[in-house]
């Protein structure tokens, strides 16, 4: 049977009525004596309890190898103040596949990097391990409660309502979107040198390469131009700007914010700045979704390459089971425009810094660009359309391990958490229902005991020989199985164009004025560097 835990406020609350009792009925002591002394010592009971008690001697899950720490406050403080799953691959090499540890006041949590565990969780039973409640709706009011968010039935009904627009087919056909906004993004740095007459210069590429994938996804993902290269300063880009706010108010704020809703309530500027940014992507994606379904607009409709078009469309024949909501359609805008241009941005950043600490692998790359698209070297035919729409960036091996190997190495999503719903076994663990469990990519995209000694090494031609104890579940950066990114080809033709577009037009190295942006890294829904990715930018010779 399994252990029945107490909340906290109802515990409290029937010693509250215990003491009002006491008060009333005895002679000798009063409500006021009674309250003084039942309250704190049931406090400290409670607290002594759940923090060191059960944990260590009740809880189901305490066969389990556990990190050695007081549970009172257990790994709390190094968790927040170490990179987002690193210290966690400490942990595994030392404990094992399956490890406990604890947040403050012994909740426990569990890290799983176990293969078939991970199987098990993704593959063979993964809507027994859907999101928290509290992460859901820490993340709903940027992202919406699109495929990203959805559980159960829902998030099936939208898998299978969006895989069709996610076909390598209708990604084919928006390659020139592709195209046309990444060569735009080196036209505008191009310009920019030659208005200041500068043979190189600085370019911080986060900030650029944020504005290109929200262009991207605007016109590609929604058939709607954005614009933001032209115009930095549009609303939607700020509104963006002021989700990933890295300032200590807002690191605080939305930290907290993790762990109770009612921090929201506070008039608190990183509150105001989440609540512009929501009322900003909320209306934009509204306005989207009802332009889209306008009266007589079917015909258009039909022409749309666009993702969310292709939606729509196919929406108007799907069964009732299978019709997506005017609010579901506007939730999944709001998924593709939050989680679909930021994620590769930051992809396409870290590869970037990647390529200029390496630059034997940059000149590489550019060699295998400039064999399979000679004419990205040319200006007479960089633009040229018919010879773009041909180009298939899927066809450059190197390009492909180039960036596998970043994506594996600095995993924009560095992180993900789920609770069990029933009972379930891992590895064989019995994990009772209620159990909150992480996989963590940016720990098991690292670990020796999948990648070999050469793990933390950032070395693109492993995945022509890959290690023997390598398996699928090694390279969690799109997680696997329904719940896998439905995105990841997108996002990965998309990451390649950006590099080719970039790679062809200059070359890259460490900004020396800075601080290395890898040891700078926080988590904000993405793993971004906190001062963005500046780096040397010069044009090739011609």
């Amino acid at each position: 049977m399994k252990p029945i835990q107490v909340p906290y406020f109802p515990f409290m609350g029937a010693v509250t009525l215990a003491a009002l009792s006491v008060g009333k009925f005895s002679e000798t002591v009063s409500t006021t004596t009674a309250l003084s002394v039942l309250l704190p010592v049931a406090t400290v009971l409670y607290t002594l309890y759940y923090s060191w008690i059960y944990p260590f001697y009740v809880s189901p899950l305490r066969h389990i190898p556990t990190v050695p720490g007081f549970p009172l406050w257990g790994q709390f403080f190094t968790i927040i103040t170490t990179e987002c799953g690193v210290a966690a691959r400490d942990w595994h090499a030392q404990y094992g596949t399956v490890v406990r540890y604890f947040f403050p006041f012994g909740s426990e949590r569990l890290s799983v990097v176990d293969d078939d565990a991970i199987k098990q969780m993704t593959v063979r039973n993964p809507y027994n391990f859907p999101k928290p409640e509290r992460a859901r709706q820490w993340m709903i009011p940027i992202l919406g409660e699109g495929v990203l968010l959805a559980e159960g039935h829902t998030h099936v009904v939208q898998r299978k309502a969006l895989t069709p627009a996610f076909s390598i087919t209708s990604i084919r056909s928006l390659m020139p979107v592709f195209w046309a906004k990444s060569l735009h993004m080196a036209k505008l740095w191009e310009d920019d040198m030659k208005a200041e007459g500068a043979k190189s210069k600085c370019f911080e590429v986060l900030e650029w390469l944020n504005r290109t994938t929200l262009d991207i996804i605007g016109k590609a993902g929604l058939g709607t131009d954005i614009d933001s290269l032209d115009n930095p300063e549009t609303p939607l880009r700020d509104a963006y700007r002021r989700c990933f706010d890295f300032d200590l108010e807002a690191r605080i704020i939305n930290g907290l914010a993790a762990f109770t809703p009612l921090i929201r309530l506070l008039p608190a500027r990183a509150n105001r700045d989440i609540q512009i940014a929501r009322n900003i992507i909320l209306s934009r994606a509204q306005q989207i979704i009802q332009e889209k379904q306008k009266p007589g607009e079917a015909a258009e409709v039909a022409r749309h390459k666009d993702i969310i078009g292709l939606i729509v469309k196919d929406n108007m024949t799907a069964s009732k089971e299978d019709t997506l909501s005017l609010e579901t359609m506007r939730n999944q805008v709001m998924t593709f425009l939050g989680a679909g241009h930021d994620t590769t941005a930051t992809s396409v950043a870290w590869t970037l810094l990647m390529l200029a600490k390496h630059p034997d692998i940059q000149s590489k790359l550019r060699e295998e660009v400039r064999e399979k698209m000679p004419f990205l070297f040319d200006d007479a035919t960089r633009n040229i359309e018919d010879t773009i729409e041909k180009a298939d960036v899927d066809l450059l091996p190197y390009l492909e391990d180039v960036c596998k190997e970043s994506l594996r190495y600095i995993p924009s999503i560095p992180m993900t958490v789920r609770k069990t719903i029933e009972d379930d076994t891992l590895a064989g663990y019995y994990i009772p229902g209620g159990t909150t469990v992480y996989l963590m990519a940016n720990t098991i995209n690292r670990l020796p005991m999948y990648w070999g000694d050469t793990a933390d090494k950032f070395d693109p031609s492993r995945w022509k020989n890959l290690p023997e104890t390598y398996t699928t579940n090694a390279f969690m950066t799109f997680l696997q199985g329904p719940r896998g990114c439905v995105g990841r080809k997108f996002a990965e033709v998309e990451m390649k164009t950006i590099l080719c577009s970039l790679l062809s037009k200059f070359n890259f190295e460490r900004d020396a004025s800075v601080q290395d942006p890898e040891e700078l890294k926080m988590w904000r829904l993405v793993l971004r560097p906190r001062d963005g990715v500046s780096l040397k930018v010069t044009p090739l010779a011609a």
